[in-house]
């Protein structure tokens, strides 16, 4: 599903030149659960962002889904993240003048959806997460477990088949972030590919699969479950 060969990411910062990934390759299939750590500054980041085409690298090839995105112009990008990805980042941003199920229905109408098929889908994205009962809540009347569900929910609303986190409990208590990781995991056992961003080794040894990045490299890619069975 998601093939990266030789990626490197170059940025220029007080004219010297710095690289956040640098010749990385990696191949991840459908339906796996990884979870990305290292510590600040290893290109955690900017690799997820490159798989969800928010970036582009200097060198390098991905293929997505059989085709290669290396080279598609902003529309091109725009078409497959909508095809494919869903995001949940850090800070929820959901709107705030908007209800939860507004915030969910705004990728769907963005895409021309409208009517019986937007509403059936708003409604299956809500149940999902658990927050039907608070659907005409507007963000600032929920609590941040149940922003960062609406989030999910948006994320999931086009039906992607791949769900990239950044720091997804980062902004939550121990409990909220265990129960959004747990929605990220039921849909992950659903067949949805899922990718974590995590400074939290908790959540990172969650994950079948476990890569760790140091200076834009990957260090180490690890399945236990594989070296148990």
């Amino acid at each position: 599903m998601i093939s990266l060969s030789n990626i490197t990411r170059e940025f220029v910062v007080g004219g010297q030149s710095v690289f956040a990934l640098h010749d990385v390759s990696l191949s991840i299939d459908s339906g796996e659960y990884v979870s990305i750590m290292g510590p600040s500054g290893s290109g955690k980041s900017t690799l997820l962002n490159i798989i969800g085409l928010l970036d582009r690298p200097n060198q390098g090839t991905y293929v997505l889904s059989g085709h290669n995105v290396t080279d598609l112009d902003a529309d091109g990008l725009a078409v497959m993240r909508r095809r494919h990805i869903g995001f949940v980042f850090q800070f929820f941003h959901l709107i705030p003048r908007l209800t939860a199920e507004e915030n969910v229905a705004l990728p769907l109408m963005l895409a021309g959806v409208h009517g019986k098929e937007r509403q059936e889908a708003v409604d299956k994205a809500l149940a999902a997460v658990g927050l039907s009962d608070r659907r005409k809540h507007k963000p600032d009347e929920l609590s941040g477990g149940q922003r960062q569900r609406a989030a999910i929910a948006r994320a999931v609303v086009m039906a992607p088949s791949i769900i990239l986190a950044d720091e997804p409990t980062g902004n939550l208590d121990r409990k909220s972030g265990e129960d959004v990781i747990h929605v990220l995991e039921k849909m992950n056992a659903e067949g949805i590919t899922l990718l974590v961003v995590t400074h939290d080794p908790e959540i990172g040894s969650r994950a079948r699969r476990r890569l760790l990045l140091r200076d834009g490299a990957v260090a180490e890619d690890k399945r236990p479950d594989a070296l148990r069975a």
